[in-house]
């Protein structure tokens, strides 16, 4: 089975995450950035899918120079090979425009299934992965947190408030993974030091026939027009009394005269 995973390069979100100068981005020099945590979900199920039935496993990525360090993190923990997109005109895109790219990947790389998160913990939209799988054609399940595969067909359970969703759809197909679908491994020594090994195939718009004006900043239909950081919350106050109930009559005051709640 070829099973191809679609990963994403994030800021840690344990990174203090400052807005650029332009006031539409964020500071990226002091960031570190890591594999979307989704994504980590997507790539564990592909090695468990291929430990039990075989094939291989693609890792395909889109961004500049540092995205190399995420595919290889994938390669680390057990993945055949990579894909990485790299190309300045590629830059600077929202979801429809990496969807556009990642479609155009995918065409030229044979395929069973197709695994990625259910959203990036960054724009945080959950866009791509269903627009990758209507730019292919295929039927998409998403937020699934089990997958079972039956005779050419692939069945995902999500969870809904209250129950459990079963749906099934025919290969090829594109799953987005959910938390609670597994927990990833690490990335062992010797695995890491395959992974320098392992074939990483670098490709640009012009090898993916895609026109440079459709995509990157100058593809963008969703457009960013400021980010602000959420407002400083005040310090907390403290309720203090000689007893139980000197507390509770301040507390009245204080909501009735100062906030002004009751």
């Amino acid at each position: 089975m070829n099973i191809v995973v679609l990963v994403k390069q994030v800021p840690d979100t344990e990174s203090l995450v400052q807005i650029a100068a332009d006031g539409v981005s964020i500071r990226k020099e002091d960031v570190k950035w890591i594999m979307n945590p989704y994504d980590e979900l997507a790539v564990e199920e592909a090695l468990r899918i291929r430990e039990a039935r075989g094939g291989t496993v693609t890792v395909v990525s889109l961004g500049g120079a540092r995205v190399q360090e995420t595919i290889r993190t994938a390669l680390a923990m057990g993945a055949d090979k990579g894909v990485h997109i790299q190309d300045p005109a590629a830059e600077g895109g929202d979801a429809p425009a990496t969807a556009r790219i990642l479609a155009a990947a995918l065409k030229t790389i044979p395929f069973d299934l197709i695994l990625c998160g259910q959203r990036g913990v960054d724009e945080d939209n959950g866009q791509v992965g269903p627009a990758v799988a209507e730019r292919l054609g295929i039927p998409h399940l998403a937020l699934v947190v089990k997958v079972e595969l039956l005779d050419g067909r692939v069945r995902g359970h999500r969870l809904v408030e209250g129950g459990t969703v079963v749906v099934e759809a025919p290969l090829p197909a594109l799953i987005t993974t959910q938390r609670g679908l597994n927990e990833p491994r690490y990335a062992s020594l010797p695995g890491i030091m395959k992974a320098k090994k392992k074939p990483l195939e670098v490709k640009t718009l012009a090898d993916l026939g895609v026109d440079p004006a459709t995509v990157g900043a100058a593809g963008r239909k969703i457009l960013v027009q400021a980010l602000k950081l959420p407002p400083t919350r005040k310090a907390v106050r403290m309720i203090t009394g000689e007893t139980p109930e000197a507390v509770a009559a301040e507390l009245v005051r204080v909501l009735h005269d100062e906030a002004r709640l009751i």
